[in-house]
């Protein structure tokens, strides 16, 4: 009688926004649905909905969003309710999510804090703290 209805995978989702290969975005990005990277992102990246950052892609900044799928590089924060690492994956910074998977061979290098609370989640920011070398 009732049916249940089928989650759509991030990478399967319509993509809203494209920057693609050899493009360099300087600032922050806010996006309402979902963005694909394969350019260079310099500043922070807001999506409403998810993000997939491309092999080729790179963003350096904070990212905040539902969901991740990360091919790519960031050099910065994340904070999100789901984030994938795929193997060509690379992240450098702190991790907040509720969801976690790490393909081998994807790294990362920083805080992780996992929580069940996603309520705050989507609009919470983690703000970047400053590092002693």
């Amino acid at each position: 009688m009732f049916s249940k209805k089928n989650k759509v995978e991030l990478d399967q989702q319509v993509i809203s926004t494209l920057i693609s290969d050899g493009c360099v975005f300087e600032g922050n990005l806010k996006a309402p649905a979902y963005v694909r990277i394969e350019g260079q992102i310099n500043g922070d990246v807001t999506i409403d909905e998810g993000l997939i950052l491309g092999e080729k892609g790179s963003v350096t900044g904070n990212v905040f969003t539902k969901e991740i799928i990360v091919y790519g590089t960031v050099n910065g924060n994340i904070n999100t309710h789901s984030l994938e690492i795929r193997s060509t994956g690379r992240i450098t910074g702190d991790i907040k999510t509720q969801l976690l998977q790490v393909e081998t061979g994807g790294t990362h290098n920083g805080k992780l804090s996992m929580t069940a609370d996603t309520t705050a989640m989507a609009h919470e920011h983690i703000k970047p703290e400053l590092v002693n070398a």
